[in-house]
């Protein structure tokens, strides 16, 4: 569909990726994976046609559609959910405008036969793309796909212009399931979903049968709906035929024998600058030293890979806290109209390390904050255990860092046990690198200053840490850094977080939160997944054997809507066969006027062979307006069977 032919492009002077030659075929679905900064961004946009190349070509296919869904600088205003997505029914509304000309091209009383039939045969390849495309039922799937995505249907009618950035790209990855598009281009879609809509996600794009690539630094997400990997790495671009598991194995090896080669090379210039230094100032030598000099400036040096393991961080010892870090009794809590939590009771005893998942708005992050003693409730008591300290993070906690800090000194306050070096070893886990340590604080961006506010917990001497989306801003490797320093931390933990693969060898206990209510799942969250998909089986299972309830205006519409678009599936094609017919009767009945008038005029039989000639038409047309007739009659009479099943 898509071919790419020796791509290049440059940043700051050097090469992101050279001479990249690839093809994108239908049913393609690859996770795109590289170091922060490598390019892989940039390539998607390149791919999609947002930017140019600096070097090479791309030659799509003909028609193709792509989805393009960027990281950031989303926006959609001036109209209603629901009309926002309906804009992403281009091809159907196309198809429909097509059918509706069509239809009245067809009544025209000033076509030929040859004219009426390529309009007929034009109206049913347009029929067959819309039934191809579920047409009839478009309006359903673009509200279960909005549904699917953690939207309710009492948004549908409010204006984009509400909705926050998270939710401004689920609006944008929801036109782009809706579109049907022969591609689509993901660039980290999982940032902002909850745990909910991220395994509807994978069951939707598990189904879809276009080719997909992916950038994520979610390991569960892209090894779901991934069965190929493209790299970057060094600047060149590698495919390896296997989802990023398989490849983390084929990485492994591929380390070890660049280490190895990596070493040979040392040695070989090594050993070449000291035949350099030896024979420099020797006239029988001033060949063969010219010559070494030659080799190392033409030696194409080995990168060796990022070694994130080799980092190891742990929080500092934490002073041992009572048996019960935090009890909360009868809590209630309110925004306004809005009823978070009515009467819950809840506790964490000490070294329990718990996930909190359910949709967004449940209350996951209010729930986090009044066991943290951030926020006030209306009702209950919230007692602290002995010898409780708490530390909290989240997105906003970034927002309380002095600006006039640069980050290393943000950090510094906190750990003077720290070296300089460890605390920049710290640093380059998240991401920040040689100078960017010294850059202040106010003018870095939101992921960056979270970033910081995540190094700072890890410097914290807390029993119970609290941490809110955490993984956000990260990449696969710093993530790493913080599973390993979290699943070594000895205090309680309880982590916000719909990133499956992080959360795996962390926690110990899973606590759903969903419409004001808290259920407690003791095991992984592996045990969790398994349960939620039992019951969501059970749930549907009953659901299928009860009729459909109607109880307002809006079910009997619905279920009305629901009706028409079955009825109307079940009868296009008989339907289109009783357009065509009658077209043809009228054509018929029109003929046999036409002749019925020349036979009664006396003048008609001076020519007794073209007399003749007329009475056999004549007579060859009623018989075929008969068999029209008949056959248009039995059409009916089943149409109106059939109909008669939706009434």
């Amino acid at each position: 569909m898509i071919d790419l032919t020796n791509i290049s492009l440059q940043f700051c002077g050097k090469y992101l990726f050279k001479d990249v030659s690839f093809k994108i075929n239908s049913g393609d679905r690859a996770a795109l994976i590289g170091a922060n900064g490598s390019g892989k961004s940039s390539l998607l946009k390149i791919i999609s046609g947002k930017l140019p190349p600096e070097g090479g070509f791309v030659q799509k296919q003909k028609r193709i559609s792509i989805g393009y869904l960027p990281q950031d600088h989303i926006v959609h205003t001036g109209s209603t959910l629901l009309e926002e997505a309906m804009l992403a029914l281009t091809d159907i509304t196309n198809l429909q405008q097509k059918e509706k000309e069509l239809t009245e091209a067809l009544s025209s009383l000033n076509i030929s036969n040859e004219e009426h039939q390529d309009l007929i045969n034009n109206l049913g390849e347009v029929h067959q793309r819309l039934e191809e495309l579920d047409s009839y039922s478009a309006s359903s799937k673009v509200e279960k796909i909005l549904m699917g995505l953690g939207f309710e249907e009492k948004d549908f009618s409010r204006l984009t212009d509400e909705f926050s950035g998270g939710w401004q790209m689920r609006i944008a990855l929801a036109k782009i399931l809706i579109s049907q598009n022969d591609i689509i281009l993901l660039d980290e879609p999982t940032n902002h979903l909850d745990l909910d809509s991220l395994e509807w996600l994978i069951t939707f794009l598990n189904r879809y049968k276009g080719a997909l690539i992916i950038v994520s630094h979610d390991k569960h997400f892209i090894n779901a709906v991934t069965t190929k990997t493209y790299e970057i790495f060094n600047r060149r671009f590698s495919i390896f035929n296997g989802n990023y598991a398989a490849y983390l194995k084929f990485k492994e090896e591929r380390d070890k024998e660049l280490i190895h080669k990596h070493e040979l090379q040392r040695k070989k210039i090594e050993d070449t600058k000291r035949f350099i230094e030896r024979f420099r100032y020797k006239n029988t030598k001033a060949k063969q030293v010219q010559s070494r000099i030659k080799q190392l400036e033409k030696e194409e040096l080995i990168e060796l890979p990022d070694f994130e393991d080799a980092i190891n961080i742990n929080f500092p010892e934490p002073p041992k806290s009572g048996k019960v870090n935090v009890e909360l009794h009868r809590i209630s809590k309110s925004y306004g109209d809005n009823k978070i939590f009515n009467e819950i009771d809840f506790q964490i005893n000490r070294g329990e390390k718990i996930a909190f998942v359910g949709p967004n708005g449940a209350g996951k992050t209010t729930l986090a904050k009044i066991i943290a003693g951030r926020i006030n409730f209306e009702d209950g008591k919230r007692i602290t255990g002995h010898n409780t300290f708490i530390s909290f993070y989240a997105q906003d906690v970034a927002d309380n860092l002095d600006p006039d800090f640069d980050i290393i000194e943000t950090i510094y306050g906190i750990a003077n046990d720290k070296t300089p070096g460890e605390l920049r070893s710290l640093l380059g886990a998240f991401l920040f690198h040689g100078d960017d340590v010294f850059k202040k604080v106010g003018i870095l961006s939101g992921g960056e200053k979270s970033r910081v506010a995540l190094a700072k917990i890890l410097l914290t001497q807390s029993n119970l840490v609290i941490l809110d989306e955490p993984t956000n801003h990260l990449d696969i490797s710093s993530k790493r850094v913080l599973q390993k320093a979290l699943i070594n931390f000895p205090g309680s933990l309880i982590l916000i977080s719909h990133d499956v693969d992080f959360l795996q060898p962390i926690v110990n206990k899973v606590v759903e939160i969903r419409k004001g209510n808290i259920k407690t799942f003791v095991g992984g969250i592996d045990y969790y997944l398994m349960k939620r998909e039992e019951i969501q089986k059970k749930n549907e299972e009953e659901t299928l054997n009860q009729p459909e309830k109607i109880n307002s205006k809006k079910d009997k519409k619905r279920i009305a809507a629901k009706n028409r678009q079955a009825k109307y599936r079940a009868t296009i094609d008989i339907s289109g066969k009783i357009s065509i017919l009658e077209q043809e009767i009228d054509e018929l009945e029109k003929k046999e006027k036409h002749l019925e008038k020349t036979l009664a005029n006396p003048d008609t039989y001076n020519d007794h062979e073209k007399a003749t000639e007329l009475g056999n038409e004549f007579s060859e047309i009623k018989q075929k307006l008969n068999v029209c007739l008949n056959k248009w009659e039995r059409l009916n009479t089943e149409l109106k069977n059939i109909e008669s099943q939706f009434d």
